[in-house]
């Protein structure tokens, strides 16, 4: 089908959307190259929950109604494939869970499940705790810190002690400086026509991603040997992720009745580990920097959670931190982390590419076309969330979630792609804000403003500067 065929197809369902080329628009104040969410709040306001626009040739709806988002995500899931800006992050994730379509995709994920099996992953609840203890006692009372850079040394250390089984070594510092320089490229990758063709071309932004590549590549590699080879010598399962991901194996439905099940090659297991580090690390730091900043805003909040935790951890001589099983007990907090990343999801949007012509709700959605929707626009939505702007962790009871459609509220995605690390995710932050809000206050110090960066995920766009406080 045609490009004019689409837009025809489009315009005889009578799909509300840009009658003209984005292009046309450039200099409006809600188009802004690397921020989308401009243009998605202006369609919502000005069309509604569906509508749709062209960029550069290609038919794209924007969708913001969580029913015909679950269309998208799990009844016609089997027609969707991931959009190009997905796609292009194979140049630096290859093809891991995030970036890979099926069969890959499904096979990649049964063979990663055992690592982020329910059992496995409460065994990392004493080591973020542990960790989490030992960074909150590097505080001072009156130092001011920048919770966004303190929030990521953290989930650094996290993912470094569960995923490879170390400290932040030189190594894991240089994955991190590494996936920052490829974080700041994110708009030139997605932007670059055709860049898997001009990899190798002198051309000053590929040239600096190639090179962030290539040390990535090398310091992975390095841990995944040092694994194999440790295998090799008999020594026990270290219990890490990595660890998991090398003894984990899929049945090759290609090889001979009989033959004996294959392990992920070294290529797959290092996609795999930069796909995790990245949707592990990135993602909750910023979702805890989030927290902190809207706890310090909202003093009501933040007392029922202090509450919360005398009640169940302890006060003076009898605190104690959290272990496994005050995880149930911990609602408020928790429901503080939900709303936050209500508020701020670090997963903004998302984006599926139709493989053939779809009807969703009442209108024929062309092959080819681009489907987004945004985390960040629907949470926002007072038809969803009422007083939207307000923080308030009681939208996240039992009861109040159970009268709410499950689509309007996916941190995590939904459908068979939904985050395999969900359950960790959830474990690190409630237990990572527990322990460290057991023996501080944070006070916001507005010395830089509150500014979003919609890249790969929703970073502050300046240090977000806090003063502590002890309890």
């Amino acid at each position: 089908m045609s490009t004019n065929d689409d837009q025809s197809h489009l315009h005889k369902k009578k799909l509300p959307g840009l009658p003209r080329s984005l292009a046309f628009y450039w200099f409006k104040r809600w188009v802004k190259f690397g921020n989308p969410i401009l243009l998605f709040e202006h369609l919502v306001k000005t069309y509604g929950n569906i509508s749709h626009y062209r960029f550069m040739g290609t038919p794209i709806v924007f969708i913001n109604d969580p029913e015909l988002i679950r269309e998208v995500l799990v009844t016609q899931g089997s027609a969707f494939v991931k959009e190009r800006t997905v796609r292009r992050m194979k140049v630096l994730l290859g093809e891991g869970l995030i970036t890979s379509d099926d069969p890959i995709h499904m096979r990649q994920r049964k063979i990663a499940a055992p690592a982020f099996h329910r059992q496995r992953i409460a065994g990392y609840a004493d080591q973020i705790v542990s960790i989490a203890a030992h960074h909150r006692d590097e505080w001072k009372p009156g130092q001011i810190i920048d919770v966004a850079a303190e929030s990521m040394a953290l989930s650094l250390r996290i993912v470094a002690r569960t995923l490879f089984d170390t400290e932040v070594t030189p190594d894991i510092l240089a994955i991190n400086d590494e996936v920052n320089t490829v974080m700041g490229l994110y708009n030139f990758i997605v932007a670059f026509p055709k860049i898997e063709s001009f990899l190798s071309l002198p051309i000053p932004g590929i040239m600096k991603f190639r090179r962030s590549k290539a040390r990535l590549d090398a310091v992975v590699d390095r841990l995944i040997r040092e694994h194999r080879e440790a295998t090799a010598r008999g020594e026990p399962d270290k219990g890490d992720l990595l660890s998991m991901l090398l003894m984990s194996t899929y049945e090759n439905v290609e090889a001979e009745k009989n033959s004996p099940p294959e392990h992920m090659s070294d290529a797959q297991v290092r996609d795999e580990v930069l796909t995790i580090f990245l949707a592990g690390y990135e993602t909750v730091a910023n979702a805890l920097t989030w927290t902190w900043y809207l706890l310090s805003q909202n003093p009501e909040a933040e007392a029922r959670l202090h509450a919360e935790l005398d009640t169940v951890l302890g006060v003076g001589d009898q605190q104690r931190l959290p272990t496994l099983a005050d995880y149930p007990n911990l609602r408020y907090t928790e429901q503080a982390f939900a709303e936050s990343m209500r508020l701020y999801p670090p997963a903004w949007a998302m984006g599926r590419m139709s493989t053939r012509a779809i009807e969703l709700g009442p209108y024929t959605i062309p092959a080819g076309a681009h489907v987004f929707f945004s985390q960040y626009i629907l949470s926002r939505t007072p038809e969803y969330f009422p007083d939207p702007l307000r923080f308030d962790p009681d939208r996240f009871t039992p009861e109040a979630k159970a009268v709410r459609s499950k689509y309007t509220y996916i941190p995590f995605g939904g459908g068979s792609r939904q985050c395999i690390g969900e359950s960790f995710a959830w474990m690190e932050g409630v237990f990572s804000i527990a322990t460290s809000a057991q023996r501080w206050r944070l006070h916001f110090i507005p010395d830089y403003p509150i500014i979003l960066q919609p890249k790969i995920t929703l970073r502050p766009k300046y240090p977000v500067m806090m003063r502590l406080e002890s309890r």
